[in-house]
């Protein structure tokens, strides 16, 4: 059985999830649109740094983002000459580095897809008089269902199987920002196998779970277009 604590530590890490992968597909949607249509020659540039997490070492990326945050950083220097406080060790510190460690899988995804469409659909649409705004809505998103669905999941998914840089932004304050990754490190740490194995069998199924979506759902999106 799931202690409170674990099960608050759960909650923490669907709702990092949630709210990450939600501001993720706001974000990211115009940029892949974008990096998918552009001919820009550089456009390589705005690509690698958008894939850059997933090769970089996450304590790094969590490292940089801390003293970014923190109150001596650009980011909570500013919010705290503001009168705010510094972002670092809470849960919207931990929602800006969910969102950009998970941002290449959100981002290419959609711009696979978006790039499957092809100019033809877009351009017959804009003989019919459709404006920009109507081809994309009305042409590219729909066309665009399985990329969409595909980068929800993994977006989703990965955020939940964050550790360095959750660890590293967000430290582990109970009921605050300690996720189910480091509620199992913790487990381990204190040689509590039981507690561990039983969180890491809920993000296990979970996991399984959301991957079973994305298949299914793609090859069911597969059938009705033959």
């Amino acid at each position: 059985m799931l202690s409170a604590a674990d099960m608050t530590a759960l909650a923490i890490t669907l709702k990092l999830a949630l709210v990450s992968t939600l501001i993720l597909l706001l974000l990211g949607t115009p940029l892949a649109w974008w990096l998918a249509r552009t001919r820009w020659r550089f456009k390589f540039i705005p690509e690698a740094i958008v894939a850059l997490p997933l090769v970089l070492p996450p304590t790094v990326l969590g490292f940089y983002l801390l003293l970014a945050l923190g109150p001596h950083g650009p980011v909570g220097g500013l919010l705290e000459s503001l009168g705010g406080r510094p972002l670092a060790f809470t849960f919207t510190g931990l929602v800006i580095g969910s969102i950009i460690y998970s941002m290449p899988f959100v981002v290419q995804p959609l711009q696979d897809a978006f790039s499957a469409i092809g100019r033809r659909p877009l351009e017959v649409a804009a003989t019919l008089r459709a404006s920009p705004m109507d081809r994309f809505f009305t042409v590219a998103v729909p066309l665009a269902r399985p990329g969409f669905l595909t980068a929800a999941v993994l977006g989703f998914a990965h955020t939940i199987g964050e550790f360095g840089v959750v660890l590293m932004i967000g430290g582990n304050i109970p009921g605050q920002t300690r996720v189910a990754s480091i509620a199992v490190y913790d487990h381990v740490e204190g040689l509590d196998f039981s507690q561990a194995h039983g969180v890491s069998i809920a993000l296990l199924l979970l996991s399984f779970v959301l991957l079973l979506l994305v298949y299914g759902l793609n090859r069911r999106f597969r059938m009705m277009r033959l």
